[in-house]
């Protein structure tokens, strides 16, 4: 088997966030389940996850919805089947986030991004305009050829947690979209026991993701598999629910290995190597044998999180009628080490084994590559912004 290792210069692209974002048209069309409904009960009992029932009337009197094109104020307003309403969430200033965005590997087909811990990839919760895909799209936009109208508009295809950083893998075209898409969904449907990562190995498998992380204590065993299934709990400030570890949730595998034991900082460097891919998995899976990721403000031990009341709901809300920023914990809050750094797929239109490898950060380096690192620091090669991939025939 032939190898090689080009490398070169980071590539790097994203343009700053303005400071106020465009808001948001939220459009529904009423049905006939929803007829005769006020406009407040609508929205109120419609997007309840959105903000309380006083917030609602806010918006409405703050004449930010239109019936069929009209502003309307008055929240007792009859609704009838087929009217369509559009309720406008006005500007704002989104959290702080990186912008700048790693090219590690490009092709007609796909694009392998290093994202930045901070950076969330898709649009969510507070965060609408500052993601990935929102710089993807600028980016696209600069490219567009005024020859042609069918440029590729980069997607991601699969997710990391905002405070994950490393590799994203993102699709160009329809066609390797699906594809991956796929291998991700076979990854989590086949979940084996098998240890191998080899290159044999993953002629099986479409798609092998490793990640570093930075857990607390010692972790005894030099290897550790962990089969928890994860399942989904009620959480305030989590409309669609907080990912657990649970007994009657689905299949779930990570095999963790460790790479090095800090004994005086108590704390251990591991490898974890994800054959299934369910929400937030590391994180869930390393507290549940006992050793969370260090930092990590949400997964305490057992895989659950640190504050845990279905039943609390804080019925106050903020400026623009919504509910107020939890004051616990969310899966979104960053502070933890966890580093998507290495990916091997096959291509999703050559078939050819591609290996694509993020630059460490610091923190996540072994004692050793940081002192190869170091002694190698005026070659290009060794530089810490550098990327490299592997094609393997």
């Amino acid at each position: 088997m032939s190898s090689s290792s080009p490398t070169r210069q980071p590539q790097t692209f994203g343009l700053p966030w303005p400071d106020l974002n465009h808001g948001l048209l939220y459009n529904d069309v009423v049905r006939a389940s929803d007829s005769e409904l006020t406009l407040i009960e609508f929205y109120s009992s419609k997007y309840k996850n959105s903000a309380p029932l006083q917030g609602w009337l806010q918006r409405i009197r703050n004449g930010q919805i239109t019936v069929d094109g009209e502003v309307v104020k008055d929240p007792s307003t009859i609704l009838r089947v087929g009217l369509e309403l559009v309720y406008h969430r006005l500007p704002w200033r989104e959290p702080d986030a990186p912008y700048l965005l790693e090219v590690l590997y490009e092709d007609d087909d796909m694009i392998a991004l290093n994202k930045p811990s901070g950076l969330q990839v898709l649009p969510g919760g507070l965060f609408q305009q500052r993601t990935v895909l929102t710089q993807l799209l600028w980016q696209a936009t600069k490219k567009i050829s005024p020859l042609s109208c069918q440029e590729p508009h980069p997607v991601p295809v699969h997710r990391l947690g905002r405070g994950t950083s490393g590799i994203l893998l993102c699709a160009k075209t329809k066609h390797a979209k699906t594809q991956l898409a796929a291998y991700f969904a076979d990854g989590t449907s086949n979940i084996g026991d098998d240890s191998n990562t080899s290159m044999e190995a993953h002629a099986v498998r479409k798609i092998s993701k490793i990640y570093r992380a930075l857990v607390t204590g010692i972790l005894c065993e030099d290897k550790v598999i962990v089969k928890q299934p994860i399942g989904v709990v009620r959480y305030p400030g989590v409309a669609k629910g907080l990912y657990v570890a649970s007994a009657t949730g689905k299949p779930a595998l990570s095999k963790v290995e460790v790479l090095e034991r800090e004994i005086h900082k108590n704390r251990t460097l591991v490898q974890v190597e994800i054959q299934s891919g369910r929400p937030h998995q590391i994180r869930i899976h390393l507290s549940y044998i006992g050793h969370p990721l260090l930092g990590d403000p949400l997964y305490v031990l057992g895989g659950q999180p640190k504050c845990l009341d279905s039943d609390f709901v804080d019925e106050s809300f903020a400026v623009d009628g919504g509910f107020l920023r939890p004051t616990k914990p969310v899966p979104g809050d960053c502070g933890y080490n966890l580093h998507a750094h290495q990916v091997i797929l096959s291509h999703p239109s050559s078939n050819e084994v591609i290996k694509v490898t993020a630059p460490l950060p610091a923190i996540l380096r072994t004692q050793q590559e940081t002192e190869e690192l170091v002694s190698t620091t005026n070659t290009k090669n060794a530089a810490d912004g550098e990327c490299t991939f592997n094609r393997f025939p």
